[in-house]
Formats: structure tokens, C-alpha cells, sequence
């Protein structure tokens, strides 16, 4: 019985060793020498700064080394998992190559060296030759080039994934020998001339997901059917694809659970066939065309938990059915312009939702209203709330307590009023607020903040609020960004923002600060990348920027800074020290480090004290696109190195004491569109390569230098040119007859707002735009004009010595809002299409030499608001208009003219001719005479009668006429009375 009892112990001893064989326990044989030797060499040719492979060293079991993993009863190496696991720091990859000592690996089944760098080599072709592979991810690696089709022999590969590298394909038909492939992902692989892709992967029988999103894919292939009916996954996004519609063989998917067309260029209606795949979870239509309602049968899709549809043209309302979708807990409808209406109550069930955008959908809706709907089960687990630029308005409430779990909320841009309601500091989880742009009002004190332990972000910028703490405040948060512009902060700069050590946005924009510079900030906030501290009262110096290599927008613009430009860093993109008080030259400034590349994109150093001639050091600005250096002392010429900077898009010069001529070797900013350099001195004629090299030019400025000599007809070559004003110069001759070709003053679409605001690059999500300016004269008045700039259209070249006709082509240039051809010598008539040109609001012809009448077209210009014609030689009567009777008399004088508003009456009483035929009958005479005379009468009373009745303006000014007539004749009271 013993015996027994004993081989029982030893078999269950047997199985219990087995069965943690099987299971991976510490019991195994230990790695084979040849594949340890084979991991050694794999290893020498990778560099590894963080030790990641430290333990791969010596004669130990390969088997425990990072990363490695070995069958229990062979030893062979089955896995290896060399994936970074911080893609976040670069240190952590690993960088080499790979070493074909990886193919005396016979047993690998599973390879991942994702996320590492092998230094923008080729896959190695010898990784097809690992027949055992079945599993395979080489994404985001820094591979290029071509995928070798040996990857094909990979038989028993399950999972592949490529990536996130910058390989090609000329067709992938070795795909096909992948038959049991469950997983396939090339994103971001260049399939643009593999047109079998559909073909290939119609071939996998197993394939369950399939990711093809930035593929350039730039069309659907047809295909009658597809037999991938096991597929689960679909991602074809962000291919830009040029086909209508969705082809039909995605409707028959039927086990689609996921399917992804975001990014492309799908148009009409959402396709009905949508409605076959109801298995589906997740449906991402992000930034396409659709320009339906959202469909009804979308609402019936119970399991969709993902539902994204942002960035289309989508119209109608939010149906009360979208109540049905109980599962959903991503929800996306924002930026729609043509979605409108308030939230249905019936989103009161959504009591899995997470995260819901409604950004820019005309809601209309009180907040209170929304937060009410929320409040149910749905505030329980309501993770991100955005609702920017969505119409709402009415007060926070407390409701806003209730959300606990909130980690997003984005209210931006709306019309909330009122108070920031104390529950706000309930917000424990809270990490991004943002709320600026709205009507609150009020004080936030340390109370609000006292439990927001989490915050990061906070934006409420753009109200009327006070920021109100103690100065030895220290928040119980580390902010990523801040936003108080247009907030009141108090006189000195805060203290506590010393505490803020991951800030990297901050908007301190008019914010009444009254203080010095805070250099000690700027300093030790070594991650701050934006800085605005613009239209403040800050004093004293910048000294030196150059170690905040970190800083990317530096704004200091209308402060009362002083001494001379600091140095700053090469990093830096945009810095705005306009309208301060620095001094000096700028040699210093712009020559630091001539050699080094500048990230530099607008430079605005106007209206300050700064002088002397232009450095020759704009070689290394080749990313600049804005430069301003307006209303300074500069002086001399231009510097040629400034035609090196081929990215210049603004160009503003003006006020300045510049002299010369304008550089040849500026002919090489091609992309440059607006021009100032009013109030120089430049000299010689205007080049001829203005038309031939600046085809891009909207904005040219070139007022009261000393320009001589002809228009060129190359002018007429800047086809969107929007802006010219060539005043006060000495130039001379004919206007171009080719005017006409200057498309940008015929119609005002021309003009593309992209080039009014620029996008500055910044890290962070948050969308950074300048808006540029442009000083323009109109009607004698110096006018700023900012994002209406593309509504603007002016042709200025008074105070010149131009002379000829007028000539007819003028007036095909029909968007104009403004000509001035005044003090030049002019001849000839106004031209009588001058009424065709409708969008005018100012004409000025004043001294010149223009004779003939006044066209009476001019009445048809109903905006005309400024008009001179005076001192030429026109004569006649001035045209009836309700426009023309308006302007005062100036406007005409130094004419031969005659009619309102001039007190000089037209005579129109033509002399009697003689009569020839002294016998004719005397009745006869007489019958046509009085017929005459009555009928004269009749037609001169309603002329003059019927536009005092029904013209109050006229009647007014009649009215005025006889009073001043009055009061010489002693009828005052008589004309009161009247009137």
C-alpha cells in the first residue's frame, strides 16, 4: 500500500513540474548558447542611453534578460519585446541598426521593436527569411524606403504592423500569401501607386482589422463584394480620397465594428448603406463634405458608443431621437455651421457619456438649460463638456457642482454672463477650464481654487474679471496655461506665477499691470513658450534672452520699455516690441550669431526710437514672413541681404528716413504681398519687376517718397493687387490702359483671408493667430484696417504729375471703393462709366483739368459718401441725385456749375428765335404759348414741390436756404412759420 501511496506522490510531483513547465515558472533549461551569442551581436550594433539592455551582459540565462522570453522546455528564444516604453523621451530608444544575428533566432515568433530609431535605413530584407514570425511590429521605427516583398514568405505571420515610418509600395501583392493574417496596419506607408491594395486584402480570409489611414489613397477601388466578411476594424482616414460617394461593398461588412473615413473628401448626403452595418461601435466621419441633416436611421444604432461627425456641413437640428443612442459615450457634432437648435432634453439618458463637443453648433440655448439636462445620471461619469462658439448664453449656476467627475470644460466664445458661481471650486478633477471671450464678471479669489488641486489649464481671458489674492498666495495647482487678457490682476506683476513651474503659456494682455519688467520670470520659467504681456504699463530694460531657448512668442507691444533691443534666442517665431520706447541701433539685434538659422516669423519693432541704417544681416531670416519696422529714425538704403529672405509675405517700412532705390535683389521675395514704405525717401522710377516677380502682391504702398517717371505697364501684371497708392511722388505721363487687368480691384474675392491672418506653429492645443494690419489713407484720414482688410479695395496716385484722359478702362476696375486722382493735370471728361462702378464710396478728381459735364451715371453711386470735383473745368448742371444733392458745396466749387447743392441756378430759358414767317396766324401763336407756359408751369412746380415733400433732407436744407434769405430781407418770421 505504501508503494502505491509513493508512485502517486512521484507522478502528481511529475505533473505539478509539467504543468509549471507549461505555465512559465522558474523552472526552464536556460537559453542555448548560440542564441545567446546571437542577442550579444544584435546588441553591439545598438546604441542605448538608458540602459534598457543592462541586464543584457556576461555568461548569464539569456531567458531572464529585458525584454526576452524562452520556451520552458527547449530554451529557445520565442519572444522578443525590445518596444520603448517611454515614446515620449528620446532617450529611451534605442539606436543602431538591425543585425541579421537575429535570423540564428530560428524559434522567434514574436519580433516588436516599435518606437525605436535604426536611423532611416531599409527594412532588412532577411527578416522575411524568419518563417516562424507571427508577430511582427516594426511601427514608428524610422524606416524608409520600399517594403521588401519578402516580408510575403512570412507564411504563419498573424500580426503586422508598419507604421508610422516613411516607407512605399509599388503594389503589395505579397500580401496575398498572408493567409493567416488577423492584423494588418500600414498607416502612414505611401500606397499611392498600389492600386491592387483592395484586391490584396480581399485575398485574407482571416483578416479581422485593416488600418489604412494616411495612406494616399485617392480613390475607393470598386469591388463587387467583399469577402473579408470577418473584418472588424476599418480605418481609411485622412486619405484625402477624391471619390463622391462610399462604395458599396463597405455596406456589406456586416461585422464591421469599427469604421473610420475621417479626413477625405466624401460629399452629399450620409449614405443610406450605413445603415447595413449594425454591429458598429465606433463611426468617425470627421472632416469630410456631408451636407444632409443627420439621417434618422442613425439614431436606431443602440450600440454606437463612438459617434463623430465633426467638420462637415451638416444642417437641420439635433433630432429628440438622439436619445436612443444609450450607449454612446464619445460624441462629436462640433464645428457644423449649419447645425442648429438647443440640446434635446432626451440627451438626459446618455448616462454613459464621457465626452461631448458641440463647438460651434448655433445652439441658442441658455447654459443653465444645458447643465439642467446634464445634471442627471450623465454629470456622474460626464468627462469633457465643449461648447465653444456655440451661441449660449444666460448665468453659470451652481448646477456646475454636480459635475464631479469633469476633467475638460471649454464654454469659450459664447455670451455667459454674470458671476463664476462658487460650486466651481467643487471641481476636484477639473484640469482644463476655459470660459474666456464671454460677459462675466466679478471676483476670483483664493476660495474658488481652493480644491483644484488638478488644474492645468485655465483661459478666461476676454471678461470683465478681477483677479484678487494675497500676495504670498501659492496655489495649490501647477498651470500648463493661463489666459487673464483684457482681466484686472492688480498694479505689479503677480508673485504667485513665480510658483507656476510648468507654465508655458501665459496672457497677461491688457491687463492694467503697472510694474517692471519681470526679467526674474522670464528667467527661471524654463518652459515657457508663450509670453503676452502686451498693452501694459510694463518699464525699464529687457537684458538679455538669448538662454530662454524654450521661448517661442514673446509679445511686449504698447508698453513703455526703454534702451536698447535685447538679444533673444534662434528659436524664437514671432516677437512684437512695437510701440515702446527702445533706442539705438539694431545691428547688435538682428547680427547676433549671424550664421545660425533664425526660427524667427514676424519681427514687429514699430513705432519706437530706434535708428540708423538697416543691418545687412538678413541672410539667416529664412523663415520670415512678417517684418515691421515702421515709424522709427532708419535711414539709408535698404540692405540687398534683405532680398534673401524669399519667405517675406509683409513688408512695412513706412515713416521712416529711408532713401535710395528700392533693391534689385528684392525681387527675390516672391511670396511677398503687402508692401509699405510711405514717408521715405526713395528715389528712381518704380521697377518694372514689381509685375513680373510679385504676382502674390495685394497691398501696394508706395505714398510720399520721391518715385519719378511713368507708371510701368507691368503694374498691371499684379492681377490680385487689392491696395495701390502711389500719392505724393513726382511720376508723370498716361495711366496704363491695361489698368483693367488688376482682377483684385474688379471683384473683392480675390483677396484670401489666409494671407490677413497668419498661424504661428505652437505645441501646445491652442489655436494662435495674428491678425496683420495694414495704414491705409482714405477720404484724407489714415485708417487701420485689420480682418476686414480683404473688403477693402482703394486706387490712390494724387499729388502726381499725371496727365491724359481718364480713360474708360478705369472703370471696369467695378469693386473699388475709393479713387483719388486729385492734384494732378488730368484732361478731358470724366468718363461716362463711371456709374457702373457701384461699390465706390469716395471719388476725388478735385484740381486737375477736366472738363465737359458730370456724367449722369454718377447718380447711380448710392454709397458715395465723399466726393471732390473741385477746381477743374467742368460745366453744366450737376445730376439729380439723392447722393450727389448731399455733398456740400466745397465739393464742386471752382467749376462752371450750376444746380443743388451750388446756390447758382441753372438758366434754362433758351432765346426766342425770330420769327421768320411774319404773316403765320397770331391765334395759332398764341394757343401753343399758353399751352406752353402751363405746362411748363405744372412740370417746374412738381419738380421743385414734390422733392421738399417727400425728401426731408432737401426740404431741411430749403428750409435753411430761406432762413439765411430771411433774415437779409426781413422775412425770418414768414420762412419759420413756412417751415
Amino acid at each position: 500500500m505504501s508503494g502505491i501511496l509513493v508512485f502517486a506522490c512521484l507522478l502528481l510531483e511529475l505533473l505539478v513540474i509539467s504543468i509549471s513547465f507549461f505555465r512559465g515558472s522558474s523552472y526552464h533549461v536556460g537559453c542555448l548558447e548560440t542564441e545567446r551569442r546571437a542577442l550579444l551581436r544584435f546588441k553591439q550594433d545598438l546604441q542605448d542611453p538608458s540602459n534598457r539592455l543592462a541586464s543584457w551582459t556576461g555568461d548569464g540565462d539569456c531567458c531572464t534578460w529585458a525584454g526576452v522570453a524562452c520556451g520552458n522546455v527547449t530554451g529557445h528564444i520565442l519572444e522578443l519585446n525590445l518596444r520603448n516604453p517611454s515614446t515620449s523621451n528620446p532617450r529611451s530608444m534605442l539606436v543602431g541598426k538591425v543585425n541579421p544575428a537575429l535570423l540564428d533566432l530560428k524559434h522567434l515568433s514574436y519580433l516588436d521593436l516599435s518606437s525605436n530609431d535604426f536611423q532611416g535605413v531599409q527594412i532588412p530584407r532577411f527578416i522575411g527569411s524568419m518563417r516562424n514570425l507571427r508577430y511582427l511590429n516594426l511601427s514608428d521605427t524610422q524606416f524608409v524606403g520600399m517594403i521588401p516583398p519578402q516580408l510575403g514568405n512570412l507564411s504563419d505571420l498573424q500580426f503586422l504592423d508598419l507604421s508610422s515610418n516613411y516607407l512605399y509600395v509599388d503594389n503589395v501583392w505579397w500580401l496575398s500569401g498572408l493567409s493567416f493574417l488577423e492584423h494588418l496596419d500600414l498607416r502612414s506607408v505611401n500606397l499611392s501607386k498600389a492600386s491592387d491594395w483592395l484586391m490584396a486584402t480581399n485575398t485574407l480570409p482571416s483578416l479581422l482589422e485593416l488600418r489604412l489611414s494616411n495612406c494616399s489613397l485617392h480613390h475607393f477601388p470598386t469591388l463587387a463584394s467583399a469577402n473579408s466578411s470577418s473584418l472588424t476594424v476599418l480605418d481609411l482616414s485622412d486619405n484625402q480620397l477624391d471619390n463622391s460617394f462610399i462604395p458599396s461593398w463597405v455596406f456589406g461588412l456586416s461585422r464591421l465594428v469599427f469604421l473610420d473615413l475621417g479626413f477625405n473628401n466624401l460629399q452629399g448626403p450620409i449614405p443610406r448603406g450605413l445603415q447595413n452595418l449594425t454591429s458598429l461601435k465606433h463611426l468617425d466621419l470627421d472632416s469630410n463634405h456631408f451636407n444632409s441633416s443627420i439621417p434618422d436611421w442613425l439614431y436606431k444604432f443602440s450600440p454606437l458608443e463612438c459617434l463623430n461627425l465633426r467638420n462637415n456641413s451638416l444642417q437641420g437640428t439635433i433630432s429628440d431621437a438622439i436619445g436612443n443612442l444609450t450607449s454612446v459615450s464619445w460624441l462629436d457634432l462640433s464645428i457644423n455651421i449649419g447645425l442648429q437648435g438647443r440640446i434635446p432634453r432626451s440627451m438626459a439618458n446618455f448616462c454613459n457619456l464621457k465626452s461631448v463637443n458641440l463647438r460651434g453648433v448655433h445652439l441658442s440655448q441658455e447654459i443653465s438649460e444645458i447643465l439642467d439636462i446634464f445634471s442627471g445620471c450623465v454629470s456622474n461619469g460626464l468627462e469633457s463638456l465643449d461648447m465653444r462658439s456655440s451661441s449660449i448664453y444666460g448665468h453659470l449656476t451652481d448646477q456646475l457642482g454636480q459635475f464631479r467627475n469633469l476633467v475638460t470644460l471649454n464654454l469659450a466664445n459664447n455670451s455667459i454672463v454674470g458671476l463664476i458661481p462658487e460650486s466651481f471650486g467643487q471641481l476636484s478633477t477639473l484640469r482644463e477650464l476655459q470660459i474666456y471671450d464671454n460677459k462675466l464678471n466679478g471676483t476670483l479669489s483664493e476660495f474658488h481654487f481652493a480644491n483644484l488641486t488638478k488644474l492645468s489649464w485655465f483661459r478666461v481671458g476676454g471678461n470683465q474679471l478681477t483677479f484678487e489674492v494675497k500676495h504670498d498666495w501659492i496655489p495649490p495647482f501647477q498651470l500648463v496655461a493661463l489666459g487673464l487678457h483684457n482681466c484686472y490682476v492688480g498694479s505689479r506683476f503677480p508673485q504667485w506665477l513665480h510658483s507656476q513651474k510648468h507654465l508655458q503659456y501665459l496672457n497677461l494682455l491688457n491687463s492694467r499691470i503697472s510694474d517692471i519688467f519681470p526679467i526674474r520670470f522670464l528667467k527661471s520659467a524654463s518652459q515657457l513658450k508663450f509670453l503676452d504681456v502686451g498693452l501694459n504699463q510694463f518699464h525699464g530694460k529687457i537684458s538679455n534672452l538669448t538662454k530662454n531657448t524654450q521661448l517661442l512668442f514673446l509679445s511686449v507691444n504698447s508698453n513703455n520699455m526703454s534702451g536698447p533691443l535685447p538679444l533673444v534666442s534662434s528659436n524664437l517665431v514671432y516677437l512684437d516690441f512695437s510701440n515702446n520706447s527702445f533706442s539705438g541701433s539694431i545691428s547688435h539685434f538682428l547680427c547676433y550669431r549671424v550664421n545660425e538659422t533664425k526660427s524667427l516669423e514676424g519681427l514687429k519693432l514699430t513705432d519706437n526710437y530706434l535708428q540708423g541704417e538697416i543691418p545687412d544681416c538678413w541672410m539667416s531670416y529664412q523663415n520670415l514672413k512678417v517684418l515691421k519696422l515702421s515709424n522709427n529714425k532708419f535711414s539709408g538704403n535698404l540692405p540687398n541681404s534683405l532680398g534673401s529672405i524669399t519667405s517675406l509675405v509683409w513688408l512695412y517700412l513706412r515713416k521712416n528716413r529711408l532713401s535710395g532705390k528700392i533693391p534689385i535683389s528684392l525681387k527675390n521675395c516672391t511670396a511677398l504681398a503687402s508692401l509699405d514704405v510711405d514717408e521715405n525717401e526713395f528715389v528712381g522710377n518704380i521697377p518694372t519687376w514689381f509685375g513680373e516677380r510679385f504676382s502674390r502682391m495685394l497691398v501696394l504702398i508706395l505714398r510720399s517718397n520721391q518715385f519719378h517717371g511713368p507708371l510701368p505697364k507691368t503694374i498691371c501684371d499684379l492681377a490680385f493687387l487689392q491696395i495701390l497708392d502711389l500719392a505724393d511722388n513726382n511720376l508723370s505721363g498716361a495711366i496704363p490702359k491695361c489698368i483693367s487687368n488688376l482682377t483684385g480691384m474688379v471683384t473683392v474675392k480675390s483677396f484670401t483671408g489666409s494671407v490677413v491672418v497668419q498661424y504661428l506653429p505652437f505645441p501646445l492645443d491652442i489655436d494662435l493667430t495674428i491678425t496683420e494690419k495694414a495704414l491705409v489713407v482714405s477720404k484724407g484720414e489714415v485708417v487701420e484696417y485689420g480682418k476686414i482688410l480683404p473688403l477693402v479695395s482703394l486706387l490712390d496716385i494724387s499729388r502726381n504729375n499725371f496727365s491724359g484722359e481718364i480713360n474708360s478702362e478705369v472703370t471696369n476696375l467695378k469693386a473699388l471703393q475709393s479713387i483719388n486722382f486729385s492734384f494732378n493735370t488730368f484732361t478731358g471728361r470724366i468718363p461716362e462709366s463711371i456709374g457702373t462702378m457701384r461699390a465706390l464710396e469716395s471719388v476725388d478728381f478735385s484740381v486737375n483739368q477736366l472738363s465737359g459735364e458730370i456724367p449722369q451715371s454718377m447718380s447711380s453711386l448710392t454709397f458715395l459718401n465723399h466726393l471732390n470735383l473741385s477746381n477743374n473745368n467742368l460745366t453744366g448742371k450737376i445730376p439729380l441725385s439723392t447722393q450727389l444733392q448731399s455733398f456740400n458745396a466745397s465739393s464742386f466749387a471752382g467749376n462752371d456749375l450750376c444746380g443743388a447743392p451750388l446756390p447758382k441756378n441753372c438758366n434754362e430759358n433758351v432765346p426766342i428765335p425770330e420769327d421768320k414767317n411774319g404773316d403765320e396766324d397770331e391765334d395759332g401763336v398764341d394757343y401753343w404759348l399758353y399751352v406752353s407756359t402751363a405746362l411748363g408751369f405744372v412740370v417746374g412746380f412738381w419738380c421743385f414741390i414734390g422733392p421738399l415733400i417727400f425728401n426731408r433732407r432737401w426740404r431741411y436744407r430749403y428750409c435753411h436756404f430761406l432762413d439765411r434769405l430771411g433774415e437779409r430781407n426781413n422775412l425770418a418770421s414768414v420762412v419759420r412759420k413756412c417751415c
